[in-house]
Order: structure tokens, then sequence, then C-alpha cells
């Protein structure tokens, strides 16, 4: 196709095609962005919504609300370290593995749908844990590979794409279980899952979107090749230090995106569409927060912006329980909203850069399979709960989150030196 040339082009040939290659990827990080969303969306209404009401019509105790979330935190370790291997060793099938993520969530929730039982939620929650962990791996290692001037932004828009998700998600089950029960909730987000799958398979087939091997990657790794360099990796102290602060966040994390739904909806009698609502506050904060924090870690460094991050994420969750009216709660919330995915892009974008090229799936995958270390945290909180009162899993999130930015404070990471 003919492009429109000024008199003076030929001076610089090489500026249609940058703009075609910028143009390129900027498409293919929005189409992963959306999907990203989508996937969200219709897996947040879940924990914030539909699982308190679940407990509440099934009469499940806080320990089996727990053990749901154990269960899916463990099957997706193990989705996750198999995303990053096949992201790195099938870098050109991205569409592929992301379709069959979205098809696995679908699934998940399909069989939640149709839970009769807390066997049957065990399950669904076991396929839950596959599908949206197997996203990430392969989404983040075409970005990192798209975007190396701007590794830490990419990963942020990424992240964005999961707050927006985490936004709507509440709001949408909210909506759909005023007019549905909750069963029928579970089968229009499966519907809802399976055309995105279906879309983003499609999407990103096209040849244009596909991973380039050019000048500035290398071919696949051959298998002993590859195994070399995840065992380099595993030497890697600095990486290892970050690992254990993603653990030791996420867990925290974790436990309190299972239980502050409950808290809400039993001990402070919210309705399920006010816990909607603070459910989707916090994530509100998060839109906006992880692009400035992934600019802000381009421009000053990672750990200048994880530790304040991890401080102010812990100080919070401690206010939970004490606040004592519903406006305090929903500034909390809000408050909290600014870290809660900005500092996983964060940390993942550290960790990339920090291994180097050529094991961005991997890397990412083992940033968020560390987070899967504790997967029964989230069944020893529910005992916490049973035993203690809901509050005490706020205290478990906030001790695990200090420790976290502790070992942060210990991790040596190199200062950004920004050149004008």
């Amino acid at each position: 196709m003919a492009q429109a040339t000024s008199p003076d082009s030929s001076d610089d040939l090489s500026a249609p095609k940058t703009v075609v290659v910028d143009t390129e990827r900027q498409r293919f990080a929005a189409i992963i962005v959306i999907g990203h969303a989508i996937k969200h969306t219709v897996t947040s209404g879940l924990s914030s919504v539909l699982i308190p009401e679940i407990k509440l019509r099934m009469g499940l105790s806080a320990t089996q609300v727990g053990s749901l979330g154990s269960v899916q935190q463990f099957t997706g370790w193990a989705a996750t370290m198999s995303a990053g291997y096949l992201g790195d060793r099938a870098a050109s099938r991205t569409n592929v593995m992301l379709a069959i993520s979205l098809g696995f969530t679908s699934l998940a929730l399909l069989v939640l749908g149709l839970a009769q039982n807390y066997w049957m939620l065990l399950l669904g929650m076991l396929f839950m844990g596959f599908g949206p962990s197997m996203f990430h791996p392969p989404a983040i290692g075409a970005l990192s590979r798209r975007f190396p001037d701007r590794l830490s932004f990419a990963i942020s828009l990424h992240g964005t794409g999961g707050s927006v998700g985490e936004m709507l998600g509440p709001l949408l089950a909210a909506g759909l279980l005023s007019v549905l029960f909750w069963r029928g909730v579970l089968q229009v987000e499966f519907v809802i899952g399976g055309i995105t799958a279906l879309l983003m398979w499609r999407m990103l087939k096209d040849s244009k979107f596909r991973e380039r091997h050019d000048e500035h990657s290398s071919p696949p790794a051959g298998l002993r090749e590859y195994l070399g360099s995840f065992t380099g990796l595993l030497r890697d102290k600095t990486l290892l230090m970050l690992f254990l602060v993603t653990a030791l966040r996420g867990v925290g994390q974790a436990t309190n995106t299972i239980f502050l739904p409950v808290y809400l909806r039993e001990d402070l009698g919210y309705s399920a569409g006010l816990v909607a609502a603070y459910i989707a506050l916090g994530q509100l904060a998060g839109i906006g927060s992880q692009p400035l924090m992934g600019h802000l870690a381009d421009r000053v460094g990672h750990k200048a912006v994880i530790l304040p991050a991890l401080i102010m994420f812990a100080v919070l969750l401690a206010l939970i329980p004490v606040a004592d009216s519903k406006v305090t709660l929903a500034i909390i919330i809000l408050l909290l909203g600014l870290f809660v995915f900005s500092m996983q892009s964060i940390l993942t974008s550290a960790a990339v850069e920090q291994a180097g090229p050529n094991m961005h799936s991997t890397v990412t995958s083992m940033v968020y399979a560390s987070t899967f270390l504790g997967s029964l945290s989230p069944t020893i909180a529910g005992g916490l709960a049973d035993a203690y009162g809901l509050q005490s899993t706020f205290y478990l999130s906030f001790a695990l989150v200090g420790a976290a930015a502790v070992v942060m404070a210990l991790t040596k990471l190199p200062r950004r030196v920004h050149t004008a």
C-alpha cells in the first residue's frame, strides 16, 4: 500500500517504518490490556460479591471459604510456572496461550455456577486457579519484548487493565445479582469469558502482532540452555529477595481480598450492592496509580517506589478493623487500591529487568508463583476468623506485608540514572 511522503522524506527513510512498528505494538498492547480487563471483570465479582453470598446460602464456615482460596492459589502456582516456560519457548503463540487461559477461566465459572455442594466448589476453584494464572506470564513476556524502552510503564498498563476489571467486576456481579440467583450470575460471566477467549485468539492471530525475532531478540533456547538459565535465576540473590517480597505481600493481599468482603457483609451488615461499591472504589484508585508508579519506577528506580508503597499498604491494612464509620472505611479502601495491583506490576518489572533478556515470561511466572508459596494462608486465616473473629485476618495481613517491607529494605537494587 502506498504511503504519502514529504519532499524531504528521503532524509529519514526509517521514520515510516518506526511509526508502523510503534502503531503495531501499541495496538498489540491495547488488545492485551483489554483482554486482561475482561478477565478480571468476570473473576473479581466472585471473591468480592459472590463468595460471601455462597457462604451464606450454602452455610460454609470461614475455614471452608479460606480453603477455597488455598486451592485456587495452589493450582495457580502450577499453571503460572508452566505458562512461564511456554511463554518463553513458544513466544509466537501468545494468542493461543491467552485463549486457553480465558477458556479455563470460563470453565471454572461454569463449574462454580453448577456447584451443589462444597466439593464441587473446590473443583471450580481448582480450575479458577489454572485459568487466570496462565494469563500473566505470556502477556507480560510479550509486552516486555515489545517495550524494552518503557518496561515498568508497559507492565503497569497491563496492571491497569486488571484494575479496570477489578472495579467493574463487583459492580457487574452485584447488578446481575439483583435480578439473578448467584448461579445465574456465574453462568452469564461464563458466556462473557468464552466469547473473550475466542476474540483474543482471533485478534492476536494476525501475523502483524505475532512475535518478531529481529536483531534485538534471540530465537527460543534449547531445553538444556533454558534449564541452565532457569538455574541461574535461582542463584541470583537479588531476584530471590524480590520473590520473597512478592510472596509476603501477595499472601497478605490474598488474605485481605478473601475476607474483606466477608467482613463487610457479615460483621458490618452491608448489602451486596454496598460491598461491591466499596471494592470497586478501591480499584478505581488503582487505575491511575499504576501508570504513574510505573513511570516513576522507570525514572527513579524500583526500590524508591516499592518500599514506601509497602509501608503504606501495611498501615492501611491495620486500620481496617478500627475504622469507626462508613466514610472512614471507604477512604481506607480507596487508599488501599492505590497499591494493590501497582506493587505487583513494579515488582514484576524489577524482576524482569534484573533477570535480563530471553527469560521474561519465566521470570514473570516466578514472580506470580512466589505468591502461591503461602497457599495455605487463606485457610489459616479462616481458622483465625472462626476462632477470634474476622478482624484477626487483617492483623495477619498487616504482619505479612510489614515483613515484606523489611525484606525490601534489605534488598539491593540498582539506582536509576535518568538522563535527559
